[in-house]
């Protein structure tokens, strides 16, 4: 029995900016009427040329750079992304050959918002049982492919990115990554949805707010029981990218008092199953935390799925 630990974060954004203002010339909205209902100010959107794949082998390559590893050096690749367009050949197998890799077992993990929580434990799970050692988990989502632009409670909240993790056997059984909660709640499936054809992105947004703001915190607090981790131990909250009123209270929900959280949400919108991998690299990169720090990453949205577990940074 090995354990895991992650050894490297990437992530990437498009270079086009749309803010509020820009939204408020597409549909009736405004600047005020959005920050005061999800916080949002800014998201990055993907053009017509830039597929998903793309998006997800640029944070990829950033990952394994500063891991200090060749694309050979992986043998599995997990992409959670909701917003592939082709089914065959899945967002993995082109991820591998966008970056050269030699023959990695590729598999794609439609869970939406909590994806890449999902891909990170079933990387856990894989090198655990070794039938892996190394591996590239990344969440990856265009949404901007499946909005209504002309519907103001979904075109708002939305962007594009990625955001990866190398995922490596550790010499102790205890590891880095801690025990996944995951589970769902099948009554509210339709809750978020990405349906018909063309496929699009609609919520009840009520529904789901009531139920993270509700749930969210006992679950969460059974994640940092399941790793052996005091909520006050915390040094981050990283919580899936949804709202900032969803996201900003959990911590002092909790008690984790002296923990950095993610609010990303604020400059990237809702990106999927990128938002928890973007966040956190992004936290990484400004210094906000320490390496070997314990976060908590918390996944959740479509299906309605959910997914957490306590990691040590790089």
């Amino acid at each position: 029995m090995t354990g895991t630990r992650i050894a490297a974060l990437g992530h990437y954004q498009p270079a086009k900016v749309l803010t509020n203002d820009d939204l408020a010339g597409l549909v009736d909205t405004s600047d005020a009427w959005i920050t005061s209902r999800v916080g949002i100010r800014t998201r990055h959107v993907a053009g017509p040329e830039e597929p998903v794949d793309e998006l997800a082998a640029h944070a990829a390559g950033k990952a394994l750079a500063a891991a200090g590893l060749a694309p050979g050096d992986i043998d599995l690749v997990l992409v959670a992304t909701s917003t592939a367009i082709d089914r065959s050949p899945n967002t993995a197998a082109r991820v591998a050959a966008r970056l050269g890799m030699a023959s990695p077992a590729t598999m794609d993990l439609n869970v939406v918002c909590a994806g890449f929580t999902h891909a990170l434990a079933t990387a856990d799970h894989a090198i655990r049982a070794g039938a892996a050692r190394r591996a590239l988990v990344i969440g990856a989502d265009k949404m901007t492919d499946v909005t209504d632009w002309t519907d103001r409670t979904t075109c708002v909240l939305v962007g594009d990115g990625a955001g990866a993790a190398v995922v490596e056997a550790t010499e102790t059984d205890t590891g880095a990554i801690g025990p996944v909660l995951w589970g769902s709640v099948p009554e509210m499936g339709h809750a978020v949805r990405i349906e018909g054809t063309p496929p699009r992105f609609a919520q009840e947004g009520q529904a789901v707010y009531r139920w993270a703001t509700q749930r969210l915190p006992a679950l969460a607090r059974q994640v940092c029981e399941r790793s052996g981790t005091a909520p006050e131990e915390l040094a981050g909250v990283v919580l899936h990218q949804a709202n900032l009123r969803i996201v900003e209270p959990l911590a002092a929900k909790i008690g984790a008092v002296n923990a950095v959280v993610a609010r990303d949400v604020v400059d990237s919108g809702n990106t999927s199953a990128a938002s928890v991998p973007l966040a956190l690299s992004k936290l990484l990169e400004r210094g906000e935390l320490p390496s070997g720090a314990p976060v908590l990453l918390f996944g959740f949205g479509g299906n309605l799925s959910y997914a957490g577990q306590v990691v040590r940074v790089p």
